[in-house]
């Protein structure tokens, strides 16, 4: 499953090398227990209909959205990390926000992120990191103004309000024929793991296709490709591209959720699918979708999970509703 291309440039570097498997535990969430049972691939029978909406757009309908949630519990707060999103001619991905909430639910904005912040055309979904040291960082997908380009920022501070003024830098940068957006990341007690969504550009009228490519890297700025995770399997429902959108570390029994789409008419309506560790990388579980919004196109992407002490598990998740915005809902599973 290793190999094929990959965005092997400036502190990147291609690197053919085996590596210890997944540790048996994740640790990339300051937890305040460290018993809780790792969280379990989620049940569809209650994903959609036991959840609530956290957050809606402004304005309904396609193209509107609010979504691709990061989220991280820290001593007791929730910290939710989402882009705001206009259709098309009107702004695209506009700004990502930082808020925090006690409950999980009822969300205040903390930091506001335009995208003229990074010079962006647009932005996709960030990534929330609480490193083991304490302090906060954010990944974030940038467009490249005037192009089909996109490369990943990285803010850094002491604070998630200090944010605000962190000073930009671009530490997984693409070039002219691969796209890079979309990070998963994840700390294992020893190293930085990172799953993003790379896209070919050698085809201007199809850089929808998408893989997901996994690095590796000691201080997380600093990232050392590894090779393909994950493709799309030809002729089922995720052909056209796949996506990681969350990664549960636990050593032989690691697996993750992610996007999938069949055609390019089914981009910005993916919908969820399951994968598990296999030598090295990871493969498919099933040949259909295991989650999907009930309202056609039936788009339910970008979900996250945040294992709780005691071994409970919330959801977040972007979805599209029955006019066609998409909403960030979220769901709690009992332990």
């Amino acid at each position: 499953m290793w190999g094929g291309a990959g965005p092997w440039r400036d502190g990147c570097c291609r690197e053919q090398a085996h590596w210890a498997p997944f540790p048996a535990r994740d640790r990339s969430r300051r937890m305040t227990s460290s018993a809780s049972p790792t969280p379990r691939p989620p049940t569809a029978d209650r994903f959609w209909a036991d959840a609530e909406v956290v957050l809606a757009p402004d304005d309904p309908g396609p193209g509107a959205w609010v979504g691709g949630p990061s989220a991280q519990l820290v001593d007791g707060t929730w910290w939710l990390a989402y882009r705001l999103r206009r259709p098309v001619g009107e702004g695209r991905g506009f700004a990502n926000v930082v808020a925090h909430s006690t409950d999980g639910v009822r969300f205040t904005p903390v930091v506001e992120l335009g995208k003229e912040v990074f010079g962006a055309e647009s932005l996709e979904r960030p990534a929330l990191v609480h490193t083991p040291e304490g302090r906060w960082r954010l990944y974030v997908s940038c467009a490249t103004p005037g192009t089909k380009h996109w490369r990943v920022d990285l803010l850094e501070a002491e604070s998630v309000p200090a944010l605000a003024t962190a000073i930009p830098r671009t530490v997984l940068p693409g070039d002219g024929s691969t796209a890079v957006k979309d990070p998963v990341i994840r700390h294992d007690g020893q190293q930085w793991h990172l799953w993003a969504s790379v896209h070919p550009l050698d085809d201007p009228d199809a850089t929808d296709r998408m893989t997901t490519e996994h690095a590796t890297s000691h201080d997380g700025v600093v990232w050392t490709w590894r090779g393909t995770a994950l493709t799309g399997t030809e002729g089922t429902w995720d052909a056209r591209g796949v996506r990681f959108a969350t990664v549960v570390l636990d050593g032989s029994r690691t697996w993750a959720l992610y996007d999938g789409r069949a055609t390019a008419a089914e981009n910005w309506e993916e919908r969820t699918g399951l994968a598990v560790a296999h030598e090295g990388g990871f493969t498919a579980v099933g040949r259909e979708p295991i989650l999907q919004s009930p309202h056609p196109p039936f788009g339910l992407r970008y979900a996250e999970v945040v294992e709780m002490p005691g071994g409970a598990a919330r959801w977040f998740y972007e979805a599209t509703r029955a006019d066609g915005a998409h909403e960030l809902r979220t769901v709690l599973y009992p332990a």
